[in-house]
């Protein structure tokens, strides 16, 4: 996954060393994300955990969500803290490891590496190194950590399977693997190619809950459990970010997990990302059913036409229940009314589910009552109008709500 929303991984990459080389500069500055002291105890952090930490990178801490409820670091492990910041987690980690343990702390950001010795040297923790690279590419061997602790950042990586990936390929068989990081209800559809910082800051980045537990699965972790589920952005200083976290459903999700003993077969692999149910899932999210229902509808009513037709030119025939056809593009006339119709709680308008109802009956009554190609004809194009009015409504909702201008 190269761009995603029209972003290339170089602008993202570069729009999170802003934003949080930002933060680590000047973590007293107004950011749309809860940050410092207060923003780690709103979220759960023991106050005993937080006073063992230096202020230097307390005051700095933005992370989502308390990983360490997932209990994956044990005394003598070799831990991995990926996307560190300010290193709060990775000197929490440290301490639970002791001196037979090491934490390597990972971070895109310079200007957070930094921090990060700094506070390991104040607070006396030898077992800590630190390493600037990416979530996409570990450098680190096959196998070679205990667990892993993350918190915020896979949300702001580019290519989430490769990073998932490369988690279960640096963590050893039976590793353990701990998360907090940023989820929504409802993906977003909308173009937001005209300012990067976007992904940054608020929820463009974010993946759909379901979808990131099945990454995880797709990629060979077992025992995923959902360690908690809180309301992180309700913390926000930022109206505009509250309201757009509402609006997608984000919320922050604290998960536990193991590495499998070995990677998924490729067969086994496509076989779960292919597979319809999920398909169909992605479709209903997206608002994208009624365009799939109606294009079934379509295809199941001309389509079908034109294949008797060419099998007649053929010399051949084919028997078919006139009634059991028309039945099946009845249902999926229906079925494309029934995908538009939640669009009224998202865009508030009535108008695409009206004309679609209205489409589905003209259609229907060509149908069963009295046919007429024209009449036919003009009950899809009715359902068609819905359809693409309800589509325009959510994606001019959704560019409203993130601010993006000729998105829709």
């Amino acid at each position: 996954m190269v761009a995603i929303l029209g972003y290339s991984r170089e602008q993202i990459f570069t729009a999170v060393r802003d934003m949080y080389g930002a933060v680590a500069r000047e973590p007293n500055d107004h950011f749309h994300f809860p940050v410092g002291r207060s923003a780690a105890r709103a979220i759960g952090y023991p106050e005993d955990q937080l006073d063992q930490l230096p202020g230097s990178s307390l005051e700095a801490f933005a992370g989502v969500g308390y990983p360490f409820s997932g209990e994956a670091v044990r005394p003598g492990d070799t831990v991995l803290d990926i996307g560190a910041g300010a290193g709060n987690d990775a000197l929490i980690a440290a301490s639970m490891v002791g001196s037979d343990g090491h934490v390597i702390a990972l971070d895109l950001t310079r200007p957070m590496t930094h921090r990060i010795r700094s506070a390991a040297a104040e607070a006396g923790h030898a077992n800590v190194s630190v390493i600037e690279a990416s979530a996409e590419r570990l450098p680190l061997a096959d196998g070679s950590v205990d667990s892993i602790t993350s918190n915020g950042a896979l949300n702001l990586v580019p290519d989430k399977r490769r990073a998932v990936a490369e988690m279960f390929r640096v963590l050893r068989p039976g590793g353990r693997l701990q998360i907090a990081d940023v989820v929504i209800q409802r993906p977003v559809t909308v173009d937001c190619s005209e300012d990067p910082r976007l992904w940054v800051e608020c929820v463009v980045g974010a993946t759909v809950d379901e979808d990131l537990l099945a990454m995880f699965r797709d990629a060979g972790f077992e025992g995923i459990r959902v360690a908690r589920s809180l309301d992180y952005f309700s913390h926000s200083p930022s109206a505009q970010t509250r309201e757009i976290a509402g609006s997608f459903g984000a919320h922050s999700m604290e998960l536990a997990m193991q590495r499998g003993e070995q990677a998924p077969s490729v067969a086994w692999y496509w076989a779960r990302r292919l597979n319809p149910l999920r398909g169909m899932k992605s479709l209903w999210r997206r608002g994208a059913v009624g365009v799939a229902s109606l294009g079934l509808a379509l295809v199941t009513c001309y389509g079908t036409m034109a294949a008797l037709a060419l099998l007649a030119a053929m010399g051949a025939g084919i028997g078919l229940h006139e009634g059991a056809w028309a039945a099946v593009i009845a249902l999926f006339a229906v079925l494309t009314v029934v995908a538009v119709a939640p669009g009224m709680r998202y865009h508030r308008n009535p108008g695409p589910a009206a004309a679609g109802t209205v489409g589905a009956l003209v259609v229907c009554y060509a149908l069963f009552v009295d046919y007429s190609l024209v009449v036919e004809l003009a009950g899809f194009v009715m359902l068609a109008a819905g359809v693409a009015w309800d589509v325009h409504l959510r994606r001019r909702t959704q560019a409203r709500i993130l601010g993006v201008q000729g998105a829709t």
